[in-house]
């Protein structure tokens, strides 16, 4: 079992990094807010979970034991597989996703592309006590600010284009913030040219 990678970034693509470690180039897959913190050249370090099957050995890359051991617990629901279980954490940060299984917050979950409305609900029913005694306060907010509309549209948008939910919520709230009257169209370039900038 290999547990964590640590060496060279030598490639990073949309859904991999290639990390080199003792002279081997490792592939990870990751979700894109850990790629957004590597750099080719740069030495990196991530937990990793490997998934062997008859015909393939993967591994799946995370930038703490945190989020690992979320992504094994996800892989415990029936119906939710490695690809499945690494959307659900590109869409909801580790303590997002400990809060909407919490809470039973259904909506949160199917932002998940790929989970609907009963696998939210299989989602809950069998995590919401195992993440109650899990690592993490599971109290963090999924939305610190009314929703609206055009708000929701936004994040969704920003969601569908592979950006983490916390880092679409955040950046909406901060254009909407500026132009509360802000159409969706004018809102989501604001939203992205702002996301532009952080990365």
């Amino acid at each position: 079992m290999i547990s964590s990678v640590r060496g060279e970034v030598l490639e990073i693509a949309l859904d991999h990094v290639v990390i080199e470690s003792a002279g081997l180039g490792y592939r990870v897959n990751a979700t894109p807010a850990t790629l957004a913190t590597m750099r080719r050249g740069e030495h990196a370090r991530l937990m990793t979970a490997m998934i062997v099957r008859e015909d393939s050995m993967t591994l799946f890359g995370f930038a703490d034991p945190d989020a690992r051991d979320l992504f094994g617990l996800l892989l415990t629901v029936s119906g939710v597989g490695p690809r499945l279980a690494m959307a659900t954490l590109a869409v909801l940060e580790p303590d997002a996703l400990r809060a909407a299984l919490s809470d039973g917050n259904t909506a949160a979950l199917t932002r998940v592309p790929g989970i609907g409305k009963r696998g939210a609900e299989r989602m809950i029913v069998e995590l919401r006590d195992k993440v109650a005694a899990f690592g993490g306060n599971g109290a963090a907010p999924l939305s610190a600010v009314p929703a609206s509309p055009v708000r929701e549209q936004v994040v969704e948008a920003l969601v569908g284009l592979g950006f983490p939910l916390k880092q679409a919520e955040q950046s909406t709230d901060t254009v909407l913030a500026d132009a509360p009257d802000a159409d969706t169209s004018t809102a989501l370039r604001a939203a992205l040219s702002l996301l532009g900038k952080s990365r």
